[in-house]
């Protein structure tokens, strides 16, 4: 890839998230507001909505320009711009607000991630300005078309499906598991293999747990240049690597095509792993955010990702190698599974995760068991075959 990266040219100095969930008490300007407070709050030092130079606004449904921040935050005079790339939406603002200051167009920049859909009208991941077509779309939903990981990777790497339903039950346990440790959670309680199991079935061998709920929630992030990083806070995290991948979703033309790989992720982790200087993903990184939309999506993941060798991310799941006390930790705050999917803030409340892990603030209930200094991220949208995919490494150190 053409990308040169940013590498340590830009920091993040402050960050806020909400909690997730239904959020019948909360409208978008509501969450928006809350999540931009407390990234200013984590900063101090008199930062405000005023000191900030530009704003990067990510939503899918919940609004169609700049004005959807401005007006909540009461932001005047200031450019403002509305980002949307499928489920990578949130991402995509961070990696705008990150490249404009690394340009030196701007001191200080604010990426703003929300989505408002539990009482919008709209649910899922269907936008509301979805363009009229000819008929001859996909008509199979999300769950299906991940669906078909599980049947395909079976047959090509000689795995009984039976034995598979116990590793997405694994992955679905664990990432229930961390949520019900994490206050900002949608669903926080544990969840036995056995619930996971038994449960009705969505699509294919899909059932109620192994998919991603639908959520409110917004988070918020604020970066500048590296060299003014401690002006803000004495623990700021260092970008290392942003890499954005637009498939072009032939894919599922393609005869060679068969579900057990996502060659968009492949290609980001790829590039990010070169901005960052990233050799052993699984040895040199504290923790990984992974888009867990559906389990099977997070199994693939951890071989798209370099975690583990193809064919191998099965008994890697079953060895617990992914938990939060594995080698390497994965979706530590509990993932899509326990926050559910707000499309526009997923990417910055992963982002989150790392800032509090890598500062050490996270709670010791769900405290990483290494001394890493480096986190990903992986956000994603669309389905296999058609996709797009995000993702970022930072740092506490420059270096």
């Amino acid at each position: 890839m053409a990308s040169k990266g940013i590498k340590d040219q830009v920091a993040i100095v402050g960050m806020g998230c909400t909690k997730f969930g239904e959020r019948f008490d909360k409208g978008a300007d509501d969450l928006m507001v809350d999540a931009s407070n407390e990234a200013f709050t984590s900063i101090g030092n008199g930062v405000d909505k005023n000191t900030i130079d530009a704003y990067w606004l990510g939503t899918a449904m919940s609004g169609n320009s700049g004005i959807t921040l401005a007006r909540p935050l009461q932001v005047e005079g200031k450019p403002v711009t509305h980002v949307e790339n499928y489920c990578a939406t949130g991402s995509e603002a961070l990696r705008g607000a990150a490249y404009a200051v690394s340009s030196g167009a701007y001191d200080i920049a604010m990426a703003v991630g929300v989505e408002k859909v539990k009482d919008s009208g709209y649910q899922g991941a269907v936008g509301a300005g979805k363009v009229p077509t000819d008929g001859t779309d996909r008509t199979l939903t999300a769950a299906a078309m991940y669906s078909m990981i599980v049947p395909a990777y079976s047959k090509k790497y000689g795995v009984a499906e039976s034995e598979l339903r116990d590793v997405l039950a694994h992955i679905a346990a664990k990432n229930h598991y961390n949520g019900a440790r994490n206050p900002r959670a949608q669903f926080r309680k544990e969840v036995s293999t056995e619930t996971i199991c038994g449960a009705p079935k969505m699509a294919g061998s899909l059932g109620v747990f192994d998919c991603a709920g639908v959520a409110d929630g917004a988070a918020a992030a604020v970066v500048v240049r590296a060299e003014d990083a401690h002006k803000y806070t004495d623990k700021p995290l260092y970008v290392k690597a942003l890499s954005l991948v637009a498939g072009t979703g032939a894919g599922l033309s393609d005869p060679e095509y068969d579900y057990t790989t996502f060659p968009e992720v492949a290609a980001t982790a790829e590039d990010a792993y070169r901005q960052a200087g990233v050799t052993d993903p699984r040895h040199e990184l504290a923790m990984a955010e992974v888009h867990d939309c559906f389990t099977p999506t997070e199994m693939v993941l951890m071989e798209d990702l370099g975690f583990a060798e193809r064919g191998t991310a099965w008994k890697e799941v079953l060895a617990g190698t992914f938990d939060l006390g594995g080698e390497l930790p994965v979706n530590p705050d509990g993932g899509l599974k326990s926050f559910g999917h707000p499309i526009g803030a997923s990417g910055l409340r992963m982002m989150f995760e790392a800032w509090l892990q890598l500062r050490g603030e996270a709670p010791p209930e769900r405290a990483l068991g290494n001394e890493r200094k480096l986190a990903l991220t992986h956000n994603l949208g669309g389905y296999p075959g058609e996709m797009v995919s995000f993702v970022s490494i930072v740092g506490t150190e420059k270096g």
